[in-house]
């Protein structure tokens, strides 16, 4: 059964959930693996971003704070498998609400879950939610140009490949995905029907 960015209320808290993924507000008790992925070298080189070299106790104290005064252009997921394992985060921010834009990002931080579809599933749950929910027309992400498996990711979400960019010595290919390609790809997937109400509610 799909289950496609269905909302759910599970223990009085809101989730979109997908056909492996189920996406949730951050919480205190996510800091760990956060702080955990965010030191780890390898995942730093994927998503080109410096190290985290803070000790915990202050990692955490600033979480806590993100976490009491969150941006309203910057919307950070959690990740969590069906069961309620966390295993990565995912965001949209910059959101540009006159251009009707925004930037995706996503780390699978639990490498037991790489190349499992894990992460596919998190960024069409994520696509399908910002444009069913909010005003956006577009919304682009930039991927390491060597990333051949972030950008296979992508492409099966729908992104197209728009352009270049070099970033503090970072080269990167911008990918963007569309509404109209988003609604085409969603009417062809339910075999003509189209999805649900493509805008805020």
């Amino acid at each position: 059964m799909k289950r496609r960015n269905r909302l759910a209320e599970q223990a009085g808290q809101s989730m979109i959930i997908g056909d492996k993924v189920r996406l949730r507000k951050k919480r205190l008790s996510d800091a760990r693996n956060d702080y955990a992925w965010q030191t780890d070298p390898e995942l730093a080189r994927l998503d080109a971003m410096p190290l985290v070299t803070i000790s915990f106790p202050q990692y955490l104290l600033d979480y806590t704070v993100s976490l009491r005064y969150p941006s309203a252009t910057r919307h950070v997921f959690a990740i969590e498998t069906l069961d309620g394992k966390h295993i990565g985060n995912c965001v949209y921010y910059n959101v540009d609400e006159a251009r009707g834009e925004a930037e995706l990002g996503i780390m699978i931080g639990n490498r037991d879950y790489w190349d499992k579809g894990f992460g596919t599933d998190a960024v069409s749950t994520l696509a399908s939610h910002i444009f069913q929910k909010t005003n956006v027309n577009r919304i682009y992400l930039k991927t390491l140009d060597w990333n051949q498996r972030a950008q296979r990711c992508f492409q099966k979400c729908g992104f197209m490949p728009c352009g270049r960019l070099v970033r503090d010595g970072h080269n990167f290919i911008l990918m963007e995905l569309r509404r109209e390609r988003w609604v085409q790809r969603h009417a062809e997937l339910r075999g003509g029907a189209s999805p649900e109400r493509a805008g805020p509610r």
